[in-house]
């Protein structure tokens, strides 16, 4: 069982929250009054019976008087405590107060096992604030790339300027000819039906997303919501067999013709990882390899890429795996696949990060990379890729085409001290202001500018 130094100071709170007294819990769990008094100050160890034998004088599970129960809560009021520093080094007056109001983290056990409920709904708050961030990153970067968003709200704003010209001419010209007010009459119907028509295409566009709050709109997107209800694996595969159009009908998150076609073509290429690769040779492989992609491709003598997808599409709790990432671009650079690991931001409509060894792969056709990366963030996180590229040849006289294949995995204990390469999402979200790669400024602060 996990314990903490302040395992006697839990303890001492919970037998006081329950109105006993020493003497009685020390006879309840048969020990000394005299040596429960050292452990509830800590100046004793206290073993895994003892700690059962106390739980169960004062009728609570023994996990809550160790720091198993509490582990989440000290990883959120850390997070929080990490986030209040980056959010300092942004410099400004608020950085001066929030410096002057830093908690003391020597004091963090404490405070969780004197006060858990509040420590509690302060982690609660904190995982609300980072998930908020992350949707106004996210519609940050679809007000800036998107397309659709930006031509609307363009046709919005050009009608609403004609009305506004239009309307000041009638209104301050007092003797204008009927002939011209009834052009300027003729001109503000038809702007107010463009804005009209541009305001209502546009409800219909956000409309159509999820009504999560960082929804859906393309048929990529519908397509990774599809896959992660699934949980990324498709069992049905395994045996062969099984239509693809049996599993593609009636999903409810595939509302589009073009997103179903994504998935008819997903679906045949899990097939055919699944038949070069079977599961139960590939789970013995895992377990007995580890993760390792090459030693997998040359176990099975297939290509690397056909590796990388297979070990993204295992089920869940696959040896060593975690929760694998991966992502797919073909030689332009846009990402045609995209399966999120945690911690491992991917862009929805803007360029991903040139630092990607992804991209490094297309300059280098056929070379496996492998590469440690730390990818920006509040809480900076480090992962291990793994990435490829092939070409696609379209016959003697058409163009070859590339694409690029990369598997995120969480990086390993022992590469905690080793050098990686720092990364990011896209330059429009990145926080690192000295990148040699950047595109353009960032619209969030500088992670590092209060440590220059």
């Amino acid at each position: 069982m996990a314990r903490s130094p302040l395992t006697g100071t839990r303890i001492r709170e919970r037998r006081n929250a329950l109105g006993l007294k020493q003497a009685e819990l020390a006879r309840a769990s048969r020990i000394s009054a005299a040596y429960l008094n050292l452990i509830e100050h800590n100046r004793r160890r206290v073993s895994d019976a003892l700690i059962e034998r106390i739980a169960g004088a004062m009728g609570v599970d023994p996990v809550t008087l160790g720091e198993g129960a509490e582990g989440a809560l000290f990883a959120g009021l850390r997070e929080a405590v990490a986030s209040l520093e980056l959010a300092e080094t942004g410099g400004g007056n608020s950085a001066g107060s929030a410096s002057q109001a830093a908690p003391d983290l020597e004091r963090i056990e404490e405070f969780v096992g004197r006060f858990p409920a509040w420590a509690a709904l302060l982690v609660n708050r904190q995982a609300r604030l980072a998930e908020l961030e992350r949707v106004v990153e996210t519609y940050a970067e679809r007000m800036a790339q998107d397309p659709f968003l930006l031509t609307s709200l363009h046709e919005v704003l050009s009608a609403v300027t004609s009305l506004r010209s239009t309307a000041a001419i009638l209104v301050e010209t007092e003797d204008i000819e009927p002939e011209w007010r009834a052009r300027f009459l003729n001109t503000i119907q038809e702007e107010s039906l463009r804005l009209s028509g541009t305001a209502e295409a546009l409800v219909g566009y956000l409309d159509e997303m999820e009504t999560a709050e960082t929804g859906l709109s393309s048929p990529q997107e519908q397509l990774e919501a599809w896959l992660e209800a699934r949980g990324w694996h498709f069992p049905e595969l395994e045996g062969g067999g099984t239509d693809p159009a049996e599993l593609i009908a009636g999903a409810p998150e595939l509302a589009s013709s073009a997103a179903r076609e994504l998935a008819r073509g997903h679906l045949q290429r899990q097939a055919e990882d699944a038949r070069a690769l079977p599961l139960d040779p590939v789970l013995a492989a895992l377990a007995e390899l580890g993760p390792d992609p090459g030693a997998l491709a040359a176990r099975f003598a297939v290509p690397l890429a056909q590796v990388l997808r297979r070990l993204a599409a295992l089920p869940a709790g696959a040896p060593g795996l975690g929760q694998p990432g991966l992502v797919v671009c073909d030689g332009s650079g846009t990402l045609t696949f995209r399966r999120a690991a945690p911690g491992f931001l991917l862009p929805r409509f803007a360029a991903a990060c040139p630092l990607w060894p992804l991209y490094e792969a297309l300059a280098r056709p056929m070379q496996p990379i492998r590469a440690l990366v730390d990818m920006a963030g509040r809480l900076p996180q480090r992962f291990l890729t793994y990435a490829v590229s092939e070409p696609r040849p379209t016959g003697f006289d058409g163009p070859v085409l590339m694409r690029a294949t990369m598997l995120i995995l969480p990086a390993p204990a022992q590469s905690a001290d080793a050098p990686a390469r720092p990364i990011g999402a896209s330059c429009r979200i990145c926080p690192r202001g000295e990148c040699p790669g950047r595109r353009e400024p960032s619209i969030v602060a500088d992670a590092s500018a209060g440590r220059a």
